[in-house]
């Protein structure tokens, strides 16, 4: 097949997960970023199986996990330290917390040594379905494929007409990294529960911890930046240990679910969070993204018609995709949505529930997923 050009829209994890996958099956690629430098805000992230075996196809999963902690396990409490939910990891169904930064600089430096053309201070502002990127300079350029990784509020997915919706949910997050000291658990992630709020504690690395401090958009104190500590140690009094390591970094960022009416028109496709920007309660966002923008090399491989190739993707890809954004809402509606005076009855729904396998599957069908183009 000759060789076939793209155009990307966007140089987060996202953009650079396609502009990879794509050079490595001969594409010439180049990616449009519209900040000045490439920068990675700085917590942990969640990759499980299904991501893993997308990011070592992609050659990137050795060096960005490099010095990420392996997990064992996963368990939420609630305000009486009661395991709600409890879930192991093995050797064919891995978590592993790396920086996110880790992660980024992997990708870019896969990226550039497989010749992909990374241009900084280049914003993106519309793309066409004939095969075209408007850039905001006026410039149009033509391609084989554009992509649309341009993040949950895509000024290159609205020229499409792809949005169906972009809903603000009721939760938020803050989400930074805090020091390591001795006798911090090494492998198991917590994710304590206190009536509408949430705070997660994950191993990171030899000398950091990822934490998230999840609450109510009205709760003011919660979403509070730098984080309010006195506050969050009146929900958790036994976490001290965590919240006073807390630093006047992070930010507090509301969740937003993106739902698009196709994933592409024409030659132009959206992927990443433009394509299906959710909520992190299940942590699968970014590990259905280099999974999603593994496929769409693969089944792109496979004709020479890039609308027929794009349409066959997403009928492949999107129903795991959307059960995903289904069911991180549910978690984040049972976990926040519940009346302080009926924590107990959410505890004993909770435990319940998710001792059943059917559940358990529906929480973990992405987890398990085998990736396309995946060894």
């Amino acid at each position: 097949m000759p060789s076939r050009h793209a155009e990307i829209a966007g140089a987060g994890l996202g953009g650079l997960a396609v502009s990879i996958s794509l050079a490595q099956r001969g594409w010439s690629v180049r990616v449009h970023e519209r900040s000045d430098t490439l920068r990675m805000f700085g917590a942990g992230i969640w990759l499980w199986e299904n991501g893993l075996r997308s990011l070592n196809a992609l050659g990137v999963e050795s060096e960005a996990t490099k010095r990420a902690c392996r997990i064992d396990t996963l368990v939420a409490r609630d305000q009486r330290g009661n395991a709600l939910m409890h879930r192991e990891f093995g050797d064919k169904d891995r978590m592993v917390l790396p920086p996110r930064a880790d992660l980024y600089d992997a990708l870019i430096a896969r990226a550039q040594e497989l010749g992909v053309e990374i241009r900084t201070s280049s914003t993106a502002v519309a793309a066409r379905a004939v095969g075209e990127l408007e850039l905001e300079d006026g410039k149009v350029l033509n391609a084989d494929l554009v992509v649309a990784a341009d993040g949950v509020f895509s000024r290159v997915r609205e020229s499409l007409l792809l949005t169906k919706r972009v809903d603000y949910l009721e939760e938020g997050y803050t989400r930074l990294l805090i020091p390591r000291i001795e006798g911090d658990p090494a492998s198991e992630i917590t994710e304590y529960w206190s009536g509408s709020r949430r705070l997660l504690y994950d191993p990171c690395t030899e000398d950091m911890n990822y934490v998230c401090f999840c609450c109510n958009v009205d709760d003011v104190a919660g979403r509070a930046v730098p984080v309010d500590k006195g506050s969050w140690l009146k929900s958790f009094p036994d976490l001290g240990g965590i919240i006073e390591r807390v630093g006047d970094d992070g930010r507090w960022d509301r969740a937003i679910r993106v739902t698009c009416r196709h994933w592409s028109r024409g030659r132009a496709v959206v992927v990443g969070d433009a394509a299906h920007g959710q909520p992190p309660n299940l942590g699968q966002g970014a590990n259905l993204t280099f999974q999603n923008a593994l496929s769409l090399a693969d089944y792109l491989d496979r004709t020479s018609d890039v609308e027929s190739a794009l349409t066959m993707w997403e009928k492949g890809e999107r129903p795991l995709t959307d059960h995903v954004q289904r069911w991180t809402d549910l978690y984040g509606r049972v976990a926040s949505a519940w009346p302080d005076r009926f924590a107990h009855r959410r505890s004993q729904f909770l435990e319940r529930a998710t001792k059943v396998p059917w559940v358990d599957n529906q929480l973990n069908r992405a987890a398990r997923h085998i990736p396309v183009g995946a060894p």
